[in-house]
C-alpha cells in the first residue's frame, strides 16, 4: 500500500515536477560519470608540481628544464608513468629521489637496455612563497645514494669542491664530446663494478657504466638537472651525453616518474575507458539512454496508487466492514449490534449497571410502547442473511430514536 496521501490537484508547476527531477536525475549522471573517469585518469593528471628530483619538477632539483631541452630540440620525449612502458629501445633516464627507492621492476623491465640513473644528491623543502619551487636544506648523506644499487653493487660516495674545471672523458665509447664543468660542488663515485667514462681532474668517476651491462650511473644530478640547464654549456654537454647513450635509431628518450611515486597502476576503471573497450562502454551507455527514454515516453510520467487504507474513523470504519464482508461473516455480527444499542440505551437513560439481562430487557422494553425491543433483538440474533440483518438493525436503531423523542 502507499505510505502517502495522493493529490490529484497538485499542478504541473510544484517543487518535484517532471522537469525538476529530470533536471536533478541528469546533473547526477553526469557528475557520476565525471567521477569515474577523474577516477580512473587521476594518476595521469598528477602534475609533479611538488619540486622533487624527477622530470615534471619545476625545481632546482627537478629534470623539467631537460625535458624541455629535449622536446625543443625534436628528440621527442616521453613521460613514463608505467613500468610496463619501460620496454622500448630507448634511452631511460631513472631519477630517483632515495637510496631506499626500489628500482628491482624499473631495472627488470629495461633488462639490457640503455638506461642513465641518476643518483639522489640534495635534500630539499618546499618554497611557500613560490608553488614546485624549492629550499635546498642540506647535501643528503653520502650512505643514501650510496644503497640505490644495493646490495647488488655496492658504491663510495665522495663530496669535493669544483672550480667549474672542465670533466673529462675516459675509456672507449665514453662520450668525448659531453664537456661538462665541475659544479661547485662536485659529487662523484667509486666501486669495483664501475667503469670511468666521465671523471674529474683527479680522477674520480662523475659518470660510470656497470660493467656488462647497459646502466649508465650519473653520481653529480647537478650536470643535468633544473639548475644545471641554467648553462648554456651544460645544457649542450647534456644533449651531447643523452644521444651517445641513446640507441641508433632510437626515436625518443624516456622520464622515469614511478620511481618518484607518480606512476599509475592497470586498473579495470580505465580500461572501460581506453580502446577497445570504450566502444563497449560507450554502447552500454547509450543503451541506458534509450532504456529510460523509453520507460519516460511510452508509459509517461508515474502517478503514485491510491492507498489501500484511507485516513480518518469513517474510512476505518468501511475498511473493517469490507473485510467482514469479505469474509463472510456479516450475519454473525447481530448479537454484538443488539449489546451495542442496549449499552448505548444504559447510558443514555442512565440505568443501573448492576441489573441482569432479563431484567435489563423488561425495563428497555417499557421505554417504547409502539416498537418492541426484544422483537428487533430477536430478529438480529437470528438473522441469516445480510438483508435480514440489515432490517434488524435498522429496527433497533429507530427504536432508539423513537426513545429519545
Amino acid at each position: 500500500m502507499s505510505d502517502f496521501p495522493v493529490h490529484p490537484d497538485r499542478g504541473p508547476h510544484g517543487p518535484f515536477n517532471s522537469n525538476a527531477m529530470l533536471t536533478i536525475i541528469g546533473v547526477g549522471v553526469v557528475a557520476f560519470i565525471a567521477m569515474l573517469i577523474l577516477g580512473a585518469y587521476a594518476p595521469d593528471l598528477r602534475s609533479g608540481k611538488n619540486g622533487g628530483a624527477h622530470a615534471l619538477s619545476n625545481g632546482a632539483i627537478g629534470y623539467s628544464g631537460l625535458v624541455r631541452l629535449v622536446q625543443e630540440t625534436g628528440r621527442n620525449p616521453v613521460i613514463v608513468r608505467s613500468e610496463q612502458d619501460l620496454g622500448s629501445e630507448d634511452l631511460a633516464v631513472v631519477t630517483p629521489e632515495s637510496g631506499s627507492t626500489d628500482l628491482s621492476g624499473i631495472l627488470a623491465a629495461r633488462g639490457p637496455r640503455a638506461t642513465l640513473l641518476v643518483l639522489p644528491k640534495w635534500a630539499a623543502v618546499a618554497d611557500p612563497t613560490h608553488p614546485g619551487w624549492v629550499r635546498i636544506r642540506q647535501l643528503v648523506y653520502p650512505q643514501d645514494p650510496e644503497t640505490v644499487l644495493a646490495p647488488g653493487i655496492k658504491l663510495a660516495i665522495a663530496r669535493s669542491r669544483g672550480r667549474g674545471q672542465r670533466l673529462r672523458a675516459v675509456g672507449l665509447g665514453s662520450p668525448m664530446h659531453a664537456a661538462f664543468l665541475a659544479p661547485a660542488v662536485v659529487q662523484t663515485m667509486s666501486g669495483e663494478a664501475i667503469e670511468p667514462m666521465i671523471v674529474t681532474s683527479d680522477n674520480r668517476i662523475v659518470l660510470g657504466r656497470v660493467r656488462k651491462s647497459a646502466l649508465y650511473v650519473l653520481s653529480d644530478p647537478d650536470l643535468i638537472n633544473n639548475h644545471g640547464m641554467g648553462d648554456m654549456r651544460q645544457a649542450r654537454a647534456a644533449l651531447d651525453l643523452l644521444d651517445m647513450l641513446n640507441s641508433t635509431g632510437a626515436s625518443s628518450i624516456l622520464f622515469d616518474v614511478t620511481a618518484n611515486g607518480l606512476g599509475r597502476s592497470r586498473s579495470p576503471l580505465k580500461l572501460a575507458f581506453d580502446p577497445p573497450f570504450l566502444s563497449v562502454t560507450l554502447t552500454i551507455f547509450v543503451a541506458m539512454l534509450l532504456a529510460g527514454w523509453q520507460a519516460l515516453v511510452r508509459f509517461g510520467p508515474i502517478h503514485r496508487a491510491e492507498r489501500a487504507i484511507a485516513f480518518g474513523k469513517a474510512a476505518l470504519v468501511d475498511n473493517s466492514a469490507a473485510l467482514v464482508r469479505r469474509a463472510g461473516r456479516e450475519a454473525q455480527l447481530g448479537g454484538r449490534y443488539v449489546q451495542l444499542i442496549r449499552d448505548r440505551a444504559v447510558a443514555l437513560f442512565q440505568l443501573p449497571p448492576t441489573l441482569d439481562e432479563v431484567t435489563l430487557d423488561t425495563r428497555l422494553e417499557a421505554l417504547n410502547a409502539r416498537r418492541s425491543f426484544a422483537a428487533a433483538a430477536a430478529a438480529a440474533r437470528s438473522a441469516d442473511d445480510r438483508s435480514q440483518l440489515v432490517a434488524a438493525a435498522k429496527s433497533l436503531n429507530r427504536w432508539l430514536t423513537e426513545v429519545q423523542e
